[in-house]
């Protein structure tokens, strides 16, 4: 049976699995679903129209599903989605999504959203992640897999952070950053890449091989964008034909970084 504080405000029009707990002074509004296992904390909101999955912890005064802080936002009914396992710390604020962006901000799965984080409308975000405390994400922003935003990180609107990326404490993030590079500073700069992370996660001494290859070409050999992009195709084209299951493997690790690099944007961090 779904535990609701007698204090708590729950919208006839939300749907929430039996195994839900709301507690003190929450508030669910309406059209909001609910899936197993999640718990609201005292004080916390999911405003309208979002849909949470399995597993999900909301702590106290975090605003899930709000309007859109957009001037064009009129009253049109926009969603947010949120997948499983998911942690939000006091005071989190989400935005739902604009009629101008397809009017859904999504977030992923076995994310961990530390206080004071503010995600706009129109965001996606991946799964993995880790936003540390007071980051501050700006609308359209698309955030990749496994990637770590060190607190108080801004980023501009419209920007892309690549899987297995990382920004360091304080950074100001005003174009792209591509998967598996570090950056930190006003306004970033690049610093290597992420290897504590990627060693973490499994990736073998091959592929890492590979990823540094490829972050020489593009940071230390003086190339164009252009001219970088195609030097990794052709290392990709390289692995591929390899006949070692790991530098295949690394193919993979190439492609995703090819993939970012060649969809335009506002530049990358250099």
């Amino acid at each position: 049976m779904t535990r609701i504080h007698p204090t708590a405000l729950v919208d006839p029009s939300a749907e929430l699995d039996s195994t839900v707990e709301i507690g003190p002074f929450a508030i669910v509004g309406p059209r909001v679903q609910i899936g197993a296992q999640t718990r609201l904390a005292a004080y916390a909101q999911v405003v309208q129209d979002t849909t949470l999955g399995a597993n999900n912890r909301i702590h106290s005064h975090a605003v899930i599903g709000g309007d859109p802080q957009d001037k064009k936002y009129a009253g049109e009914t926009t969603r947010l989605t949120i997948g499983d396992g998911n942690l939000f710390r006091e005071c989190v604020t989400i935005n739902r999504g604009t009629v101008q962006d397809g009017g859904l901000t999504t977030v992923g799965s076995n994310n961990w959203v530390m206080a004071y984080v503010h995600i706009a409308h129109d965001c996606h975000i991946g799964s993995n992640t880790i936003i540390a405390n007071a980051c501050q994400i700006a609308g359209h922003v698309h955030l990749g897999d496994f990637a770590i935003l060190g607190g108080n990180t801004g980023v501009h609107q419209f920007v892309r952070i690549g899987a297995h990326a990382m920004t360091g404490g304080g950074t100001t993030l005003l174009q792209d950053l591509p998967p598996y590079v570090i950056c930190s500073g006003n306004p970033a700069a690049a610093h290597g890449l992420n290897s504590e992370g990627l060693r973490r996660r499994g990736f073998s001494p091959e592929r890492l091989s590979a990823i540094k290859r490829a972050y020489k070409t593009i940071y230390k050999a003086s190339l164009t964008l252009s001219e970088a992009l195609a030097a990794l195709q052709a290392d990709h084209a390289q692995c591929l034909a390899s006949p070692s299951a790991e530098e295949r493997g690394a193919a993979e690790d190439l492609s995703r970084l090819i993939e970012f690099l060649d969809r335009p944007g506002r530049g990358i961090v250099r």
